[in-house]
């Protein structure tokens, strides 16, 4: 059977971005992205719920993200799911399941003296470090 971890979301950040590097010295930052989807009950009422993820960009990626992204941003995040698991100070077993971006696209759009709004992309440029390195 064949396998598939592909994720795609669409949100808006829930705050500003800090920016760290990993033991080798690669950029990584954490985005926590929040994912509306409104329904209706069967009643006919309108709902709306809120799911709240973590993005971890690596590399170049990451740099710009820091630049360019603040709290509530929109994004388009595309990634793969991964999961972790650490041991924090205290011997406390940790694990966390988050997305790590392959591509994150800027939608809002911002206008420059003058010139027509644009849409912001960045590609990772490289595959993120090893599994063993951890984001924060």
């Amino acid at each position: 059977m064949a396998n598939l971890n592909r994720v795609l979301l669409m949100g808006n950040l829930t705050r500003d971005l800090e920016i760290k590097y990993g033991k080798n010295g690669q950029p990584v930052t954490n985005l926590r992205l929040a994912v509306n989807r409104t329904y209706m009950t069967q009643s006919g009422e309108k709902k709306e719920e809120v799911c709240f993820v973590t993005v971890v960009v690596w590399g170049k990626q990451a740099e710009s993200c820091h630049t360019y992204l603040k709290k509530g941003s929109a994004i388009f995040v595309e990634g793969r799911l991964q999961y972790r698991t650490w041991e924090a100070e205290g011997g406390e077993k940790k694990n966390v399941l988050e997305v790590v971006a392959e591509r994150v696209q800027f939608l809002d759009k911002k206008k420059k003296e003058g010139e027509a709004a644009q849409e912001h992309a960045e590609e990772a440029p490289d595959a993120p470090p090893p599994a063993d390195e951890q984001p924060f």
